[in-house]
C-alpha cells in the first residue's frame, strides 16, 4: 500500500462518516469516508471510522491496479510519482486519465510537462474549485519530488 497516497488523499478528502452529495452537482454521486463513491453509497448512510479506512485502502489499491498497465516502469518505480497519480485518478477517474495529455506526456518521458498537467484538473462542473487547485498543486509537488 502506498502510504504517501493514503496521506495525500486523506488530507484533501477528509473523512466524513455520513454520506454527502457531490459538491458540484448537489446530488449523485454520494460520497462517504475518505472520498469513497459508488453504487454502495446511499444518501444518509453512516459508517464507522474503521470501515472508512478499509474503503480508502481498497480504493487506493484499485486505483494503483488501474494505473500499473498504463505507466512507464520509471514512474512505477517512484513512490512519490505513483502516489501523486493515484491521488489524481482517485479524484478524476481512470477514464479521464486514460485520455489525458498528462498520460501522453508521461509515455514519452516528458515528466516536467506531465507535472504541469496536474493543474488542468482543478474544475468541477466547469468551475474552478480552490480546493482542487490546492490538491493539484500538492500532487504536482509530490510528483516532482
Amino acid at each position: 500500500m502506498n502510504q504517501k497516497a493514503i496521506d495525500l488523499i486523506s488530507q484533501f478528502e477528509g473523512c466524513k462518516l455520513t454520506a454527502y452529495p457531490d459538491p458540484a452537482s448537489g446530488g449523485a454521486p454520494y460520497t462517504i469516508g475518505y472520498g469513497h463513491t459508488g453504487a454502495d453509497v446511499r444518501p444518509g448512510q453512516v459508517i464507522e471510522q474503521e470501515e472508512a479506512e478499509n474503503l480508502l485502502s481498497h480504493d487506493i489499491d484499485a486505483r494503483q491496479k488501474q494505473l500499473e498497465p498504463l505507466l512507464p516502469q520509471e514512474v512505477l518505480d517512484s513512490e512519490t510519482k505513483t502516489a501523486a497519480l493515484i491521488s489524481l485518478v482517485f479524484n478524476i477517474g481512470i477514464g479521464n486519465f486514460k485520455s489525458s495529455t498528462l498520460l501522453k506526456l508521461l509515455k514519452v518521458g516528458d515528466y516536467a510537462g506531465a507535472a504541469n498537467q496536474f493543474l488542468v484538473w482543478n474544475k468541477a462542473a466547469g468551475k474552478e474549485m480552490p480546493g482542487l487547485t490546492r490538491r493539484r498543486e500538492a500532487e504536482k509537488e509530490m510528483f516532482l519530488s
